[in-house]
Parts: C-alpha cells; structure tokens; sequence
C-alpha cells in the first residue's frame, strides 16, 4: 500500500511539473518572436546562402515583425557555426541557415562534435538548385560526358578536377562520377570556389562541379565549356545542357540544397511560426525572380517532411562517403 501511494504521488508530482512546463512554454510559444532574430550561416559571406537570405529576409522580417539578423560564422567547411548553433537554446531566436553540407560534410571528418539529425530541430528546406554544373576548360577535347569518360578511361590518372571540400558540392559529383564510370580524375584541394574559378578558366586544372549561376557567366563569355548538369532536370538558364542521366549515367541527381534548423528541442509552435514565414516568402514572385536568377527554386517544406528527407541524405551521404573512402568515418 505504501509503495502504491509513493508511486501515486510520484506520477502525481511529474504530471504538475509537466503540466506546469507546458503552460510556462506556451505563452513564450504564443508570444514569438518579441526580439530580434539571429541566423548563423557556416559559411563565408557572400556565398549562396547569403543570396538566399537576402531574398526571402525582407518577406520574413515583416511577417514576423522582427528584425532578422545574419551573422555569417564560417570556419571548418561548415562545422564551426553548426557546431556553434548546436549547444544554443532552442527557444527560437538563433536559427541555422545552410547548405546539403550539412549532412555531407560530417561523415568525411572524424572530428565532427554534432549529430546534423539528432541536434537540430529541422524546420524547412528552403530552395534546390537544379544540380551543379560540370564545366571544363576549353582545351579538355570533349563536348559532353560520354567523351569526357572515354577520354579519362584512355588517359588515367591525366584529368584533375577542382575539390573545395570533402563533402561539399564540388567534390560528392565529381566522386559519384568516377565511381559509376570507372575513372581514373585526379582530386585537387581548394579552400573555395574563387581559387578554383581562376585556375579552372587558367587551365590550371581540367574540371569543376560548380553552382549554375557562377558557371553560366564564364560559359556565355567561352572561357568555360558546360557539359552536364547534376540534377534531374534541366535549367531554362542553360536550356541546351543536358544532365548527366541523359548522357548515360542513368539514376545521377546530386543537387544542392538549403535548409533552416533550429537547436533540438524547439518548440513546434515556434517551429510551426517560422516555416509558415519562410513558406511565405519562397512563394513571392519577386523571390521566385531572384531565384530563377541564381538557378534556383523554392521549396518550403513542412517540418516532419524536412526530417525525413535530412535523415534520407544523412544516410546517402554515409554510403557515399564509404564508398569513395576517402578518410570516412567507420
């Protein structure tokens, strides 16, 4: 009888503690946001997410009635400002704003302090690129993929590519490729996209996997050649590149994606309050201009649907790493 009573004021006790939680939380809930709001980007400035923000911002600092600050904390190919964001309270007011890197990077680094599931709360994926371009310079004799192979198949080991990052979008097309086509490209680190731009058009190196709207300008003006794009379907930007499952490598979509988290444990009201901003903002149609611009599209999913496609990626993004074994975690 007595342990029946104890356990009776036990549950008792944790359902008022409880109860009083929840009613502490909800009027925080209810009331977000009532202060300026924080976005850390892992990432230099100037970059794609950058961009991103700067489009849909304006939309979402006036639906949320907040000013909506971006503090770019790059460092570690992502890992710093992620890492960063991690240890934070979850009440809403610092979010992070990044890249597929999110989940790509960490399986290619054994120092990684963060879980990209498990630590976040995930809120939405924002936009996606239509794939990363597969430029060349000029003097590399091929005209589209399939020459391209039969040109490294006959010349192992001769063609280099641009790598700027393990795990980032330069380096993951580049590896499938190889992988599914038997090649023989040689890697080449870069700490950015800037470096590896001027020593692709220089000649320095023979190949780059880069973001659409950086390669479009350098292929209008025949300084670069495209020959594929990574995605699934083709950019109206470059109409007459076809992708890479078209030239044969049948099941090839690898495109970039940008995503908002916030710390794990955030709560769904304020999760709910801030996709419906975002959802809002990729649906303008001067933000659907400023992404068609850049080769992008807006996607705003919900929350569970979010989760469920970083848990996809994260686990693609394993496979790929053991695959390319490259230093990947065991």
């Amino acid at each position: 009888m007595h342990h029946t009573t104890s356990r009776r004021l036990f549950t008792l006790a944790a359902c008022t503690l409880a109860l009083g939680l929840a009613h502490a939380q909800a009027p925080a809930a209810r009331d977000f946001p009532n202060k300026p709001i924080k976005v850390v980007v892992p990432s230099p400035a100037g970059g794609p997410p950058d961009l991103i923000l700067r489009a849909i911002l304006p939309s979402m600092t006036a639906t949320l009635g907040q000013p909506i600050v971006v503090e770019n904390r790059a460092g570690a190919g992502g890992m710093v400002g992620t890492a960063h964001v991690a240890k934070l309270p979850a009440d809403g007011y610092t979010w992070l704003f990044t890249t597929a890197s999110h989940v790509n990077i960490p399986p290619f680094n054994e120092n990684v302090s963060y879980d990209p599931v498990k630590d976040f709360t995930h809120v939405t994926l924002a936009a996606q690129n239509f794939g990363q371009a597969l430029v060349v310079h000029p003097g590399v004799p091929a005209k589209n993929v399939p020459e391209l192979v039969a040109y490294a198949r006959k010349n192992p080991g001769k063609l280099t590519y641009a790598n700027a990052g393990n795990g980032t979008a330069s380096h993951i097309p580049a590896e499938v490729m190889k992988s599914m086509t038997g090649t023989d490209i040689l890697s080449v680190p870069y700490k950015g996209i800037v470096e590896a731009t001027t020593d692709l058009i220089a000649g320095r190196i023979d190949i780059f996997f880069v973001g659409t709207n950086i390669a479009l300008q350098h292929v209008q003006s025949g300084r670069l050649r495209a020959l594929a794009l990574t995605g699934r379907k083709r950019w109206k930007g470059m109409p007459d590149v076809p992708t890479m499952d078209e030239q044969g490598l049948k099941g090839f979509d690898k495109v970039n994606w940008f995503g908002l988290w916030l710390p794990a444990g955030a709560p769904p009201e304020v999760v709910q309050k801030i996709q419906a901003a975002v959802a809002k903002a990729v649906n303008e149609s001067d933000v659907r201009q400023q992404f068609d611009t850049l080769g992008l599209e807006g996607v705003a999913m919900k929350p569970d649907e979010f989760a469920r496609f970083v848990a996809d990626e994260q686990r693609s993004a394993q496979e790929i790493a053991r695959r390319i074994n490259t230093g990947a975690k065991k």
